[in-house]
């Protein structure tokens, strides 16, 4: 979501406690067994013999562990550095503006011209997609480098990488320029501890400053169906202008034939060209007026569409012939004069009317590819995948990469149904309710790699009310939030499985900030599972909590139940409770109920209150916990009387770790065991409960 992160003013004082990374041997020319995070074996040599059964993950992690949670997706997940490689393995490291922090898992295999990665399909496939990076040009702005993919050592096909939609630099909204200097010099600089221009002279920010947001991906029809046990191999061929490539994993599918619609309003009877020579909007726009006036539906058959501007849609229903087969690709345009909501820049995007002009209804997409064109973040600029106002709608099966934003919604709206999408590799959210969006439901959507909060409800100017976000997968946030919910009215955040934020945020966020309403009635918590969530927050020095509930703007005291949630291999503390310092005797955090929880590991404590309030906890089970199970500082007032935060024991906290009990008596109600920065000690590898 759009944010300013201002510097100035009191901070949280000394210094972080770091995440300390664990080594990995690096394999020699004997094949070396390493130890994985997900109960099987991994084998890195330089090809002296087959690989090992296919390892198949969920979000890197065995797909037991994570069973009934997050999206039902068509592709098997393989992590590079469980295959056989010639490659280096990196990582793990959860350090932000490194390679390894950014991968899935915190690990990836790099190769230099000449290596390679081999897969071993686990089933019938025919179709891939690749996560991985390639550097920077010099001064910005992007590479392409070849990739080799052969199958069985036969059929090779070049895929072209592209460093051109990743590599941003310096502070929010950030650049890609490498060689800039400071965008906001009177902004908190943790690296140095100061704010720039207040100091004499100006402290020195090595360059390029803050490197972030490193992966791409790209998906790859093989042509024909492959076995299971079939190798693909990916090799950097010899030639490459590419000095490294990492690999960080493989998605392998098989999809099913084009989706025909022979009774329709084909847009190549209006002039689309599939070949996307020249730009399709206008004829989109005749087939959707034709399709209106005849109650038809319209289709889209395969092909490459450039469309250069957005398509308004309302009561029409668009259908593609599968998202490997329509692709709908356009080239951002600048506007000169800007538009009237402040963009200077279009693109491909598909916008019900704004919600001002009434917005859209009874609208249907499905079915298709939307490819953007953005490069950098601006906040004004509405150049999102699918954007304006939607009731009474659906949002089926559609790819989304390289927009702004996936799929922002600016109410008042209600009643839209987001169901089965793949949303990656955006320059900012995934997906956003922004302001008065109303019973709707976001399930089973697969996000990976956005720039901001991969879900959020916002509500700004108006609470968004009764909405779900269900049974969905999100992986590597680059910055914030897996899914975060800004204020709002009985909406619930169940079933979904969130993975790897990198920095300033965490697997779930419940905040007053942003300009939101308060958050009234209920919120449910219910049923995720996190996995190493808890990251480092730039602003405070401090690390988060994998459920981080903030009140920033305003008290928090609506019914907050979080219930059945699964918080496992959490770099910092598990659940954080904070209030700003600024705010710290203006805002609390009351009637927060956890249940039935599940904690494995925590780099520090399990709970950690920086903030006046309370919350209950019953049935909170935690184990391999790195610190004091409860690090209590409360507003920081330390009275005699105790923590303003208290903590109510309803029974069933069993478990701790190096210090004993998690909830031991002595801590309860309110006792201050507040220790600012503990030592961090990484816990071990998930496993079964």
């Amino acid at each position: 979501m759009s944010r300013s992160i201002t510097a100035a003013g009191a901070r949280w004082s000394s210094t972080p406690a770091r995440w300390a990374a664990m080594s990995v041997q690096a394999a020699t020319a004997a094949t070396v067994a390493l130890s994985v995070a997900l109960g099987g074996t991994a084998i890195a040599d330089t090809g002296a013999r087959a690989a090992s059964t296919p390892v198949v993950t969920r979000a890197a992690l065995a797909p037991s562990l994570v069973a009934g949670r997050g999206a039902d997706v068509d592709f098997a997940e393989q992590e590079a550095e469980n295959v056989r490689t010639n490659g280096t393995i990196i990582g793990p490291d959860r350090t932000a503006y490194t390679l390894p922090a950014e991968a899935s898992g915190r690990r990836a295999v790099k190769l230099t011209p000449g290596e390679h990665v081999e897969f071993t399909l686990p089933s019938a496939a025919n179709a891939i997609t690749v996560r991985y990076s390639i550097p920077d040009a010099p001064g910005g702005g992007g590479i392409t480098a070849p990739l080799d993919v052969t199958v069985n050592g036969e059929n090779r096909t070049t895929m072209t990488l592209t460093s051109q939609y990743a590599w941003l630099y310096n502070q929010y909204p950030f650049t890609n320029d490498p060689d800039a200097d400071l965008l906001h010099p009177d902004w908190w600089i943790t690296e140095c501890s100061c704010v720039p221009n207040a100091t004499t002279p100006a402290p020195t920010i090595a360059k390029p400053f803050r490197p972030n947001h490193f992966y791409d991906e790209q998906r790859l029809l093989l042509g024909r169906k492959y076995r299971a046990g079939d190798k693909v191999r990916l090799t950097v061929p010899a030639g490459s202008n590419a000095a490294w490539t990492v690999i960080d994993l493989l998605d392998s599918q098989l999809v099913g034939a084009p989706r025909i619609r022979l009774v329709a309003a084909n847009v190549l009877a209006f002039g689309a060209d599939p070949l996307g020579r020249r730009d399709s909007a206008d004829a989109f726009d005749k087939a959707i007026a034709f399709a209106k006036r005849e109650h038809l539906k319209v289709y889209i058959p395969p092909g490459r569409y450039q469309v250069n501007r957005h398509i308004i849609v309302d009561n029409v229903t668009i259908e593609g012939a599968g998202s490997w087969y329509t692709i709908i690709k356009g080239r951002e345009v600048a506007l000169n004069p800007p538009a009237p909501d402040g963009s200077v820049h279009t693109g491909v995007g598909f916008y019900g009317k704004d919600a001002s002009a009434g917005g859209s209804r009874n609208v249907h997409l499905s079915g298709f590819a939307i490819e953007g064109d953005v490069r950098e973040r601006i906040d004004t600029d509405q150049v999102n995948g699918v954007g304006g106002a939607m009731s009474d709608s659906t949002i089926d099966g559609l790819y989304i990469r390289h927009t702004k934003v996936g799929m922002w919604f600016d109410g008042p709206m209600t009643n839209l149904r987001i169901t089965n999408n793949v949303i990656v590799d955006q320059i900012a959210d995934g997906l956003n309710f922004h302001t008065g969006v109303t019973n709707s439901v976001v399930s089973n959507n697969f996000i990976r790699n956005s720039g901001d909060d991969g879900l959020a409800m916002w509500s700004e100017k108006t609470a968004n009310a009764r909405n779900t976000f269900d049974h969905n997968t999100v992986q590597t946030p680059v910055l914030a939030n897996g899914i975060a919910i800004y204020g709002g009215l009985d909406n619930t955040v169940s079933g979904n499985l969130i993975a790897d934020p990198i920095r300033e945020g965490s697997a779930i966020q419940v905040g007053s900030r942003f300009g939101a309403e308060a958050f009234t009635g209920h919120l449910w918590i219910k049923d995720n599972t996190t996995v190493r969530a808890g990251t480092y927050e730039l602003n405070w020095n401090i690390g988060l909590g994998a459920i981080w509930i903030y009140a920033l703007e305003k008290n928090i005291d609506a019914d907050i139940q979080v219930v059945g949630d699964h918080f496992l291999d959490n770099t910092y503390n598990a659940i954080m409770l904070v209030s700003e310092w600024s705010v710290k005797d203006l805002y609390s955090i009351t009637n927060v109920h956890f249940k039935d929880i599940r904690v494995d590991g925590t780099g520090t404590s399990v709970v950690s209150a920086r903030v006046a309030g309370s919350a209950s906890f019953q049935n909170v089970d935690a184990r391999n916990v790195g610190a004091v199970g409860v690090n209590n500082c409360g507003s920081f007032h330390f009275t005699p009387a105790g923590s303003e935060f208290s903590l109510t024991d309803l029974g069933g906290n069993d478990g701790g770790g190096t210090t004993g009990p998690w909830l031991a008596p002595w801590e309860l109600p309110n006792t201050i065991t507040c220790d600012d920065r503990p030592p961090v000690v990484v816990p071990p590898a998930p496993s079964p409960w």
